[in-house]
């Protein structure tokens, strides 16, 4: 009996031995899963932050983007503008100048009949009756702006002045108008017509 019970008490200690391995070992097993989790939450969050910037950087280039093609539409936009403007002013200063250079020929026909010599009086009177005409087509194109441009004994000028004989004359400089074969205009500050000149050597 007594041997029994040794034997029983030996299995018991063994027993009691193994139980406390297993519970070491099972203790070890949540310790290594307890810290696993902890490393794993760490890369997890270093992965987020990582695909967070990436999605940043991605966000900021479109934004960049966006606000790059706003800027280049806006000035898009004020040219536009600014061009739609000047063609505005432009067309309202010079809006004359069609029916001005329509005009020009017969203002030019009444400059030849006004130089005829009239024989009676009724001639006379008829040519008095042609330059108040000639008068106030001239005045109706002053008040439009337009302007006849003086040439005889001025300096000869490319930009108003279109030579078509060059001579060699006594009393007037050189390379300066001695002769207006037909009366040019200016439209405030552009040239309608050129001056048909004359021009001593």
């Amino acid at each position: 009996m007594a041997e029994e019970k040794n034997i029983l008490n030996e299995e018991e200690t063994v027993e009691t031995e193994a139980v406390e391995t297993n519970e070491d070992t099972a203790a070890e097993a949540v310790e290594t899963e307890t810290v696993s989790p902890e490393v794993n939450e760490e890369i997890s969050i270093e992965n987020q932050l990582k695909e967070a910037q990436e999605k940043t950087a991605e966000l900021e280039a479109k934004l960049e983007e966006a606000e790059n093609r706003y800027y280049r539409l806006q000035a898009d936009f004020e040219n536009s503008r600014r061009r739609a403007r000047l063609d505005l002013e432009a067309s309202e200063k010079y809006r004359a100048q069609s029916l001005i250079t329509n005009l020009l020929p017969a203002i030019d026909n009444f400059e030849r009949a006004l130089q005829m010599e009239a024989d009676g009086e009724q001639a006379k009177s008829i040519l008095q009756g042609m330059e108040m005409v000639y008068r106030s087509l001239l005045e109706a194109l002053k008040n439009e702006g337009a302007e006849p441009i003086e040439a005889v004994g001025k300096e000869f000028d490319p930009h108003v002045h279109q030579a078509v004989m060059q001579v060699e004359e006594e009393g007037f400089d050189s390379n300066h108008v001695v002769e207006e074969f037909q009366k040019g205009y200016i439209l405030k500050d552009r040239v309608i017509r050129p001056s048909m000149v004359k021009v001593n050597q």
